[in-house]
Order: structure tokens, then C-alpha cells, then sequence
């Protein structure tokens, strides 16, 4: 062997910088290299008829479509529906799950009056409801809004009562030993300690809220994404479908990245979250 010591040679894992595929200076813009690729792709399979674009419009056409939706003004009008039907949905539901989960997490009388009426509930296919939605609140706003709020509460109610169960009993002895009472309790050590698991809980519940509309949206809707993309089944625009799928992607990461940014400022004592910044 040479002089150099095997303690000085570089990790396998961490290769040279001129025989790396993507150097590190690129950073995030890595993660859309596959995603480009697969687009052009499929670009090339449509222009090559490999692709039939009846069945499958391609990415050109998605885009030309996406701008006639935007430049008439008609994707900016089912968008604002659709979003006051899931703001409205789950404030809905973060104001029925947030007390519940409150009050079954903090008491067993209160766990012993709701949560098994709720896991109950839980177990029942919320989009089975919708007959009965329908029969009870009729087909307008009040459906739609209703199975946003219904698959919304659930991930909150969960969640939430998880988390507050969850709390680290030494904290709470500490706590005690501090001379802490039972709100000081509360609001010092179980509210901060369910918190992180809470917001979980509603990135999960803002999916299913999409998930939700998606479906509502299907019932006699007169505007919205997806009645716009129910209406262009109907005439084979699978342009105008893929650009409500793609608006409905784009949505719910955007939900997502609003929740982690509450996150950051929420969590900001928590040492994970210090380390990142």
C-alpha cells in the first residue's frame, strides 16, 4: 500500500466532485432532473404517436390549455370556489375536532362520552354518507362543504387526542414538582407537547379536505375544479383534465408547504427544528 493511510482516503459515498453526475452547487434543483426528463419524454412519445393524444393530451397541449384557462379568466373563477369550500369546510372541522380532541384527551370522562362514538364514525366510509348528505342537506353548497368537513375532522380529532396522550409523564411530574396546577400543566407542558403532533394532523387532514371536494365537487356543482373537470370529460378534453389534476397537486403541496412554514414558527423551541435554521 501507499504511504496515505486509509483514515485519510474519502467515504465511498462521497465521490470526487468532477466524477459526480450532478454536483452539490445545484442543491435543490436536483430533485426536478426526473421529473423534466419524464416530460420530455412523454413530449417526444405524443409528437412520435407513440401516445395517442385523445387519450393522453401532451405536455404542449396541457400547457396551451392551462393559458387559455388563465388568460380567459375561468381557472381563476373554479379556483376561488373551490378554495372557499375547503377554507369554509375546515374551519368547520377544526371547530368541531379541536374541543373534542381537547376534551378526550384531558379527561377520561370526556374520552368515555365521545371517543368511542367518534372511532365509530371514523370507521364508517365517509364518501358512503353522501346519500344521506344529499337527502338531508340537498345538493348545493351545504353537501360539498359538509364532506370537506367530514374528512377534514377525523386526522384533527386523532391527532390531536394522540398527541395530548402522548406527553412525556416525567414532564408532568416535573411540572408538578415546580408547583404547577392543572391548567399551569396545561398550557405549559401538554398543549406544547400535543402541538407538534396536531399539526401532522392537519396536513393530513387538508389532503383529505382535497380528496373531499374532489368528490363534492361531482354533485350537481355548477363551478369548481372538479366540476371543471368533469365537464371536460364529457367532451374528451383530457387537457383541461390534467390541468385541473395538476391545479389539485399543486394545491395540496402548497397547503402542505403553509403548514410546515406554521411549523417552523410554532415549533421554533424544539431542537430539531433549531438545528435547521
Amino acid at each position: 500500500m501507499s504511504g496515505q493511510s486509509l483514515a485519510g482516503a474519502a467515504p465511498l459515498g462521497d465521490a470526487p466532485s468532477r466524477f459526480r453526475l450532478f454536483p452539490r452547487r445545484l442543491g435543490a434543483a436536483r430533485r426536478f432532473v426526473a421529473p423534466v426528463v419524464l416530460v420530455l419524454l412523454w413530449q417526444l412519445a405524443a409528437q412520435a404517436g407513440l401516445v395517442s393524444t385523445r387519450l393522453l393530451a401532451s405536455p404542449a397541449a396541457i400547457a396551451t390549455a392551462a393559458w387559455q384557462l388563465i388568460a380567459s379568466g375561468e381557472l381563476a373563477y373554479h379556483l376561488a370556489v373551490s378554495l372557499r369550500r375547503v377554507a369554509i369546510g375546515l374551519a368547520i372541522a377544526l371547530g368541531f375536532a379541536v374541543p373534542l380532541g381537547l376534551l378526550a384527551g384531558l379527561s377520561r370522562l370526556g374520552e368515555d362520552l365521545v371517543d368511542a362514538t367518534l372511532q365509530m364514525l371514523r370507521a364508517l366510509p365517509f364518501l358512503a354518507l353522501v346519500p344521506l348528505l344529499i337527502l338531508w342537506l340537498g345538493i348545493g353548497e351545504a353537501t360539498k362543504i359538509a364532506l370537506v368537513a367530514l374528512g377534514a375532522a377525523f386526522p384533527i380529532y386523532l391527532t390531536l387526542f394522540g398527541g395530548i396522550r402522548g406527553v412525556d409523564p416525567k414532564l408532568l411530574e416535573a411540572g408538578r414538582v415546580f408547583g404547577l396546577s392543572r391548567a399551569g400543566l396545561i398550557r405549559h407542558i401538554v398543549l406544547p407537547g400535543a402541538l407538534p403532533q396536531a399539526l401532522v394532523g392537519l396536513r393530513y387532514a387538508l389532503g383529505t379536505a382535497w380528496l373531499s371536494l374532489v368528490v363534492g365537487e361531482q354533485i350537481n356543482a355548477t363551478a369548481g375544479i372538479g366540476y371543471l373537470v368533469m365537464d371536460a370529460r364529457e367532451f374528451l378534453r383530457t387537457d383541461i383534465i390534467l390541468v385541473g389534476l395538476l391545479v389539485y397537486a399543486l394545491l395540496g403541496l402548497g397547503a402542505d408547504q403553509l403548514v410546515r412554514f406554521i411549523e417552523k414558527a410554532a415549533l421554533a423551541w424544539r431542537p430539531s427544528v433549531l438545528g435547521e435554521r
